[in-house]
């Protein structure tokens, strides 16, 4: 503990910061971490203050009466790190908050104040880079907090959980129940969204080119062939990709081009072959690219994606790491500016590196492209006055890191150096054919005669097929007039393409291009969107599911200003302008909430505020209609529909107007899990109701001479006949099973006989596997087979035999990770029955689909565990009721279901009757309970 009179308490967000921190700082210096934010809104009705319970508003957290007053509580797993912070502030004379340099560590720092109370006096101490440079620097140059900041962070809290409150339970009621809603979550979806529905409506076209292998005639130096392509037949363009409409795959109207087939294409190479070709036209133009602008926070994310395969989030965390340890700069930023000791350090680095003449004359200074760019003042690169090469801090760094931070400084060295210089050509050459055609062919070329700043940095592009900018194309020395030879004339035929489907790294890129989001929030919306199964990955592309497109049809349809690009964008800048003063956070927030009388274009006040939207709308919200996504009409003129049902989306297909019956031609199958939307072609729909589980008629009873169909339902493949269903058992698959098996399904539950005192046994099977049972006495079986063969002594037999669970030796752990930083217990990740999960022997949170064992760190385990004990212990299976987990940032409460109650069987003597009943009554309760809880864990918000 401190004692001299000139102690001094440096608070700063985590443990990893406050260690190196304090190794810049004398002993007269305390260093602790808050680990991250100190109070927050409540995110139950459990963390609501028992003196607040009974306020109308006590749900949301905000008085939206007066002023938008949050309701802030201290995190239970913070209140013992605030103990400590408490007692460390009555022993200093002096407290430097010294959280991120943006909006988020401005409040982390106003929260510590409001929390804290201290008596001493507070400096606010910011610095974007963790050298001992900055932070003395930042000790000696303190200011005060900047409540514009605090404002806009606290404006953009309280807008999303509204949001997230008011819109999500919208959904559960319409949709399905814990869904959620956020401002930039729901709008980021609908862009993954409106991508696949374009590839959905997408059109293939087929068009022809040749592909000619030209030669120059004669001795030559360098290549003395090379390739060009058909670009035009007598005078007119020949079509390519870009002139066919995505949606009919028809060439656009008033193209003038022409469309060759595969014969025209075969036809054409026939009768060029043998003819002379000439140049007609050769052009070279000086060619010069400029380097790219330093990292920002998107740009990173998008070449780390690119080039290390890595998603948002992932990239966050390792440049996280850097930061804290003083390797790179501040990694939340969208200023592409550089300090001028940073410009001098590269210079110098660039000089001793690649020589001088790769130094411009003057430092190169860019603009962003980002509106509003403030939330820090210097881009993305090495800490320090001096950059450590990649090779100075190889031996230092675990691989990831030191390839991001390769990334980071190779980035930062190129854009100061040179321009890469060279020239480009163009050269156009013409045939003519044996039928008098003329036809054009075009060649192009670029040689780099300066690498400049390629030397150092190669952006990526998301098109894998893309050219690097860095390769070279050499053609020949061409003149015009000059005669060549076609050694090879092949026709070459094409298909265009649907839009690629976003990535993580595109879509940072969009968003970042309309407005949506900021800095500190990419990362986590491309988290969100996936773990609220609104998105999914294959490889690296983002597939949005049925539940998705039923979300944000819902919106676009009755909230479309909720999901509008322009509005979202318009409100981000509304919370740029309270940062900087320019705006009142109560005004924005009471425009969005409630509306105002102007109602201009930059709220939704012209349709009454947010409050009336949710609430005078619901009624006209069809869930049939929002929960149908319609495909096609077939052959047959059925209607073929994707329904979003209550277990998973299903195809539909019926003729219009019919009701759902099999009568009226209702036909329903299961869409397989992992389908993506644009693969439900007529082909593939057609081969899912044929083969893949549809309804499929085995043949027929022999005793009734009633048809036995196999189905496909809700819960799986069954086969029918007359009033009687029977699923197939988990050893059987639709595609092979026999009338003979379905015939022996539909004998089940199986009479094996009856024992002693006259009580019927059966055999069937159930959800947990087959089984024999006698009255609510039940015994598994060890096989599907026994079902049909079990005897009534063996029955006897397992039915006398005591009921035993085995238990399993416990595995061993999957990692031990070390210490808990906040509980200082010992953490370690287990493999469980529903997958990986971290523990400290009291709390377990189970690991995301994102998160592996060996890579989770100890900061992101203890966050887990913390999160997960802020949210209360689980309840007892066995409870009556289940309560619903604890919503996250920006979600609305779940909704309280009674579990309905199930009647028990009557017996011969009614007072028996009545204490089965009461006892059956709560056994009923709590099993149907127990899914609730799980469907209410899933119950999320917005991540913004």
């Amino acid at each position: 503990m401190p004692s001299n009179a000139s102690s001094r308490l440096v608070i700063v967000e985590s443990p990893a910061k406050a260690k190196t921190i304090s190794g810049y700082l004398g002993p007269g210096y305390v260093v602790e971490a808050s680990f991250g934010h100190v109070r927050d809104l409540p995110r139950n009705a459990d963390e609501v203050p028992a003196g607040y319970k009974d306020r109308p508003w006590a749900r949301l957290g905000v008085d939206v009466d007066n002023g938008f007053a949050a309701l802030y509580i201290v995190s239970a797993d913070r209140r013992k790190q605030i103990t400590k912070l408490k007692s460390l502030v009555k022993e200093v004379d002096e407290v430097f908050l010294a959280t991120d340099e943006d909006r988020e560590g401005e409040a982390i720092a106003w929260h510590l104040v409001e929390t804290l109370k201290p008596k001493v006096p507070v400096r606010r101490m910011v610095f974007h880079e963790i050298t001992r440079p900055a932070i003395q620097a930042a000790i000696a140059n303190p200011r005060e907090i900047d409540r514009d900041l605090v404002d806009a962070q606290e404006a953009r809290r309280i807008l999303d959980r509204l949001y997230g409150y008011e819109v999500s339970p919208v959904l559960w009621k319409k949709v399905r129940t814990g869904l959620s809603a956020g401002r930039v979550q729901s709008v980021a979806t609908r862009i993954v969204v409106e991508r696949e529905r374009q590839r959905m409506a997408f059109r293939t076209a087929e068009y022809w080119d040749i592909a000619a292998t030209l030669a120059v005639q004669g001795k030559v130096e360098g290549a003395r062939t090379f390739g060009a392509t058909l670009i035009a037949l007598d005078g007119d363009r020949i079509a390519t990709g870009k002139d066919f409409e995505p949606t009919t795959g028809q060439v656009r109207p008033g193209a003038g081009v022409v469309h060759l087939d595969a014969d025209g294409a075969r036809g054409l190479a026939a009768r060029l072959d043998g003819r002379p070709f000439t140049v007609t036209r050769v052009e070279e133009k000086p060619y010069r690219r400029k380097p790219y602008a330093p990292f920002i926070t998107s740009t990173l994310q998008q070449e780390a994606a690119r080039k290390m395969r890595l998603s948002s989030q992932d990239t966050m965390r390792i440049a996280q790491k850097l930061y804290e340890n003083g390797y790179i700069t501040y990694m939340r930023t969208d200023s592409v500016n550089l300090s001028e000791t940073a410009l001098a350090a590269a210079r110098r680095q660039i000089a001793e590196l690649y020589g001088d003449g790769s130094v411009p004359p003057q430092p190169r200074r860019y603009t962003g492209k980002v509106k509003n760019a403030q939330e820090a003042h210097e881009a993305i690169r090495p800490a320090g006055d001096n950059f450590r090469t990649p090779g100075e801090v190889a031996k230092e760094l675990p691989p990831e890191q030191f390839r991001l931070y390769e990334l980071i400084w190779r980035r930062t060295i190129a854009s100061q150096m040179t321009d890469a210089v060279g020239s480009s050509v163009s050269v156009r050459i013409r045939a003519v054919s044996t039928s008098g055609e003329e036809a054009d062919f075009g060649a192009t070329g670029k040689t780099i005669t300066d690498p400049g700043f390629l030397r150092a940095y190669v952006e990526s592009s998301d098109d894998e097929d893309a050219e690097a900018e860095d390769q070279e194309r050499r053609l020949p020395i061409l003149v015009k007039d000059q005669p060549l030879t076609a050694e090879e004339l092949a026709a070459a035929g094409h298909h265009t393409q649907p839009p690629s489907r976003y990535t993580e790294a595109s879509l940072v890129k969009q968003m970042e291009e309309l407005g949506i989001g900021r800095p500190s929030t990419y990362a986590s919306i491309m988290a969100t969107i996936q773990e609220r199964g609104y998105v999914s990955k294959r490889g690296q592309a983002l597939v949005p599911s049925f539940l998705a497109f039923a979300v944000v049809g819902l919106l676009e349809r009755h909230y479309p200003r909720l999901v509008d690009y322009n509005f979202t964008a318009a409100m981000e800048n509304e919370l740029d302008e309270i940062a900087a003063g320019d705006g009142a956070a109560v005004d924005f927030l009471t425009s969005f909430y409630f509306g105002a009388p102007t109602g201009d274009d930059h709220s939704i006040a012209r349709s009454g505020g947010l409050k009336k939207m949710v609430t005078e709308n619901l009624g006209d919200i069809d869930a049939r209609s929002v929960n149908s996504i319609p495909l096609f009409r077939d052959d047959d003129g059925r209607d073929v529909v994707v329904r979003v049902g209550r277990y998973g989306p299903y195809l539909q297909r019926a003729l219009p107007d019919a009701s759902d019956s099999a009568d009226n031609g209702d036909d329903r199958v299961s869409i397989p899990e992992g389908l993506a939307p644009d693969e439900l072609t007529p082909e593939k729909v057609n081969e899912l109701f044929l083969g893949g589980g549809g309804e499929r008629k085995l043949g027929e009873h022999p005793e009734t001479g009633e048809p036995v169909v196999l189905k496909s339902g809700r819960f799986g493949p069954y086969v029918s006949t007359g009033d009687r269903n029977a699923s197939l058992l988990r050893s059987q698959s639709p595609e092979s099973v026999t009338l003979e098996e379905a015939l022996k399904l539909l004998t089940l539950p199986r009479v094996v006989g009856v024992d002693p005192e006259g009580a019927e046994i059966l055999a069937a099977a159930g959800r947990y596997g087959p089984y024999v049972k006698r009255g609510d006495d039940y015994r598994s079986l060890d096989s599907e087979d026994k079902i049909f063969t079990v005897t009534l002594e063996e029955a006897l037999a397992l039915l006398a035999a005591p009921k035993t669970r085995q238990r399993r030796a416990a595995a061993e752990p999957l990692r031990e990770m070390g210490t808990d930083p906040l509980t200082e217990k010992p953490l370690v990740i287990k493999s469980g029955r529903f997958g990986p999960y971290v523990t400290d022997g009291e709390t377990n949170a189970s690991l995301r689909r994102d998160q592996t064992p060996e890579e989770l760190t100890i900061e992101q385990a203890s966050e887990m565990l913390a999160d997960r004990r802020a949210r209360g212990p689980a309840k007892p299976r066995k409870k009556a009721a289940a309560k619903k987990a604890a919503p996250a940032e920006g979600e609305a409460p779940a909704k309280k279901t009674a579990a309905k109650k199930t009647a028990a069987k009557k017996t011969a003597a009614k007072k028996t009757a009545a204490k089965k009943a009461t006892a059956a009554k709560k056994t009923t309760a709590a099993k149907k309970a127990a899914p609730k809880k799980a469907t209410a864990r899933k119950a999320t918000g917005s991540a913004e």
